[in-house]
């Protein structure tokens, strides 16, 4: 039955093929684009498939040699040698065959808005938003072909930030990044703290994919759009005209405001790609809410309101709740080593992921 699947996948390959070599097709460029898109997503499942089928050819041939009375005997142990060295290769090869053939997130190549709020603590909830945030700067540059930019940003007088937003763009960004959608927490002593005494901080980061037009029908009639002068830290002017942007989606209630740019227009530019992410997400959450409880991921949903994560720094540890994962090593976290954990949470979804497909 599974193998049936495979089979239809390179049928479907097979014809993606004829299609993209089809000049009638390569003259529609959107639509060849597009084909040719599906085509190399397929590749992998059709590489492992095809070695697949050779290792099973050759344990055929194997088994058909053993079966021949007239083998001599060198030829029948080098057989049952062979045999055996790729019955565990057959294996290996299905088992990546099951992790390809799982159903695809897909937002996972999609860029991403990143948020990220202080949370419970005050001042030190805000240094510690600062701290996540430099941590994602240091894993976005250490990423190939991503780059970020800076949406908007509210930074009290102490450092750090109420809120930052940013963009992320690259090749699978949101398959990566969406493992950090939650509640990040942080045990340490604050530097307002005289007495030396341990607290307990949160902050809260939401990882959204960038919505295209076609999925969010969004009717600017519903937005109500101002504009203000953009203040820094401490809420002096930054400059003496209204460049500011606040817009409100109003049967939504969701408000976006950017003021980092000193142009109105890329200003409203950035405050409307914020506004259709957040508002793709809150879709996908209602979505979500519909899933039972039987199905829902074992390594989180995306809830923010979930507690994810937590930094300790007397103790030099980060612990991933979901997976129960805790590395001592928090400088290296904190300084964009985070793969370890990435990996972890993806091999976790594709754990549960497979188990759902076997009680089908």
């Amino acid at each position: 039955m599974f193998l049936d699947k495979v089979q239809a996948v390179e049928n479907k390959y097979n014809d993606l093929e004829q299609r993209i070599s089809d000049p009638a097709v390569i003259a529609r460029q959107k639509e060849w684009q597009k084909l040719t898109k599906e085509h190399a997503s397929l590749a992998p499942i059709i590489e492992a498939y095809r070695k697949y089928q050779e290792v099973c050819k050759t344990i055929r041939g194997d088994r058909e040699l053993l079966d021949d009375p007239s083998t001599d005997t060198e030829l029948t142990a080098m057989a049952k040698e062979e045999i055996a060295e790729l019955t565990k290769k057959q294996a290996a090869l299905e088992e990546k065959l099951h992790i390809l053939m799982l159903p695809k997130d897909p937002h996972d190549d999609k860029n991403v808005i990143m948020e990220i709020r202080g949370g419970a603590g005050g001042d030190e909830a805000a240094l510690f938003a600062g701290d996540l945030f430099r941590m994602y700067m240091k894993y976005i540059e250490k990423q190939p072909g991503w780059k970020a930019e800076l949406i908007s940003a509210n930074e009290p007088e102490l450092g750090g930030y109420k809120e930052v937003v940013f963009s992320v763009e690259g090749a699978g960004v949101y398959g990566k990044l969406k493992y950090e959608s939650g509640v990040h927490r942080v045990q340490r002593v604050p530097v307002t703290e005289a007495g030396g005494r341990i607290h307990t901080s949160t902050a809260t980061v939401a990882v959204l994919p960038e919505a295209d037009d076609v999925e969010i029908d969004l009717d600017m009639k519903d937005v109500r759009v101002d504009y203000f002068r953009a203040s820094g830290a401490g809420g002096q002017h930054i400059n003496k005209t209204s460049s500011a942007v606040r817009m409100t989606h109003m049967p939504s209630g969701i408000v976006v405001e950017c003021q980092d740019e000193r142009s109105q227009l890329e200003n409203r530019t950035k405050a409307l790609r914020v506004l259709k992410a957040r508002l793709l997400d809150q879709a996908q959450q209602a979505a979500a809410q519909e899933v039972t409880e039987a199905r829902r991921s074992q390594v989180g949903t995306g809830d923010r309101s979930e507690r994810i994560r937590t930094y300790n720094y007397p103790q030099g540890r980060v612990t991933d709740h979901r997976i129960n994962v805790t590395l001592y090593k928090l400088d290296a976290v904190l300084n964009g080593d985070l793969d370890e954990f990435i990996q972890a949470l993806a091999e976790a979804r594709r754990a549960e992921l497979m188990q759902a497909e076997e009680h089908e």
